[in-house]
């Protein structure tokens, strides 16, 4: 690999690579203030009461939402895209997925994650087991629930929304590819006894929170290689954009399914 067409930080001194250091840390540690002061913000969001039944199928049957938390207070659901036509996940999904760590340390403080995804059980299974995943995967297929959480659109069926947008903004931004079809997201739910509640919701670039790949790269020169802000271009670099882990090394281009 040549870094010959990305412009290179100055090289300076161990004492000059310092004073910008502590500079910058400044910034950091601001900037983790402005972030803890933002986590407890959410943490306060208002809640909605769950008033569907919401009902999904898992590797051992029917299962409603209530089932998920798995007798913890707190649920995280990644909408996962799942591409029917192709029997695979969104290799944006895909990637995310694969920075998500052992569950014991989100159920040692009373969190249960699990994936859902609008198509049958029996569709995804197969790539479940490529992916090498062992986490909660269930099917939505044949509920509201997935257009209730705006993941899924189509017109026919209920109004167009995604990341707090209506069809109309997304079409002015050029964000046609949010109109119609899957999307990912993630929705965060709490219980009281039997009562579940909605807490919090977030898309598009709010999902970067889950990604350790990506906060890796940031600390790097050359950061995520994508073009944009200043960082160098993976195509300028001879190197692979984002695809299946199983993937790597192969020549035919990504598949295009999670623009943000």
């Amino acid at each position: 690999m040549r870094i010959d067409n990305f412009s290179l930080p100055p090289v300076v001194s161990r004492e000059e690579w310092l004073l910008a250091r502590k500079r910058l840390w400044e910034k950091e540690r601001a900037a983790t203030h402005a972030r803890d002061a933002l986590a407890a913000e959410r943490r306060q969001l208002p809640l909605v009461r769950i008033d569907k039944d919401y009902r999904f199928e898992g590797a051992n049957g029917p299962l409603r939402l209530l089932e998920l938390f798995e007798g913890r207070p707190q649920l995280v659901i990644y909408h996962f895209m799942f591409h029917r036509d192709r029997a695979e996940g969104c290799e944006g999904c895909s990637f995310l997925i694969d920075n998500i760590g052992r569950l014991e340390h989100l159920h040692a403080r009373g969190t249960s994650f699990a994936m859902v995804s609008r198509a049958p059980l029996e569709e995804f299974a197969a790539f479940k087991a490529r992916m090498g995943w062992r986490f909660p995967w269930v099917s939505s297929f044949g509920s509201d629930f997935n257009y209730d959480f705006h993941v899924s659109n189509d017109e026919s069926i209920a109004p167009v929304e995604y990341n707090y947008r209506d069809k109309a903004e997304l079409e002015r931004l050029g964000q046609t590819y949010h109109v119609q079809g899957e999307q990912p997201g993630l929705s965060v739910f709490l219980r009281d006894g039997d009562k579940v509640y909605h807490s919090y919701s977030t898309y598009g670039r709010g999902l970067e929170s889950l990604m350790f790949t990506y906060h890796l790269l940031d600390l790097t020169p050359l950061g995520r290689g994508e073009g944009w802000g200043g960082m160098a271009d993976l195509d300028g670099l001879g190197l692979q954009w984002t695809r299946y882990h199983d993937r790597y090394g192969q020549q035919e281009p990504p598949h295009s399914c999670c623009a943000s």
